[in-house]
């Protein structure tokens, strides 16, 4: 575990402990923890510690709609409009630190 983020750390571990004990596909467990994800009005920082996981599981942006237009009609509509909301404030967020990565080695 690294010193510098034993929080995701640990969060990364369990998630791969739970697709280790599913016996669905990676995939369709991605699916399942996406539409949990948004049903509980996850903020970002859930969305971006899945962000591995469902790129590894090679989840799309079609399918994180598809989920989205499937689940609305139970968690409703709110739920959706504010899952997107926190998806792309992760997304900026993703982003930034990769820039930042970047800067620092162009610098290094």
């Amino acid at each position: 575990m690294s010193t510098d983020t034993p929080v995701l750390d640990t969060i990364a571990d369990i998630t791969a402990a739970s697709i280790g004990h599913s016996s669905g596909s990676p995939r369709e467990f991605m699916l399942a923890r996406l539409a949990a994800l948004i049903a509980v009005d996850a903020p970002p920082a859930s969305y971006l510690a899945n962000a591995p996981a469902l790129e590894e599981a090679g989840l799309t942006a079609d399918d994180i709609q598809r989920v989205m237009i499937a689940i609305a009609p139970v968690v409703g509509t709110p739920r959706v409009v504010s899952a997107s909301g926190q998806i792309l404030r992760a997304l900026g967020f993703a982003i930034d630190v990769g820039a930042a990565g970047m800067a620092d080695q162009a610098d290094g």
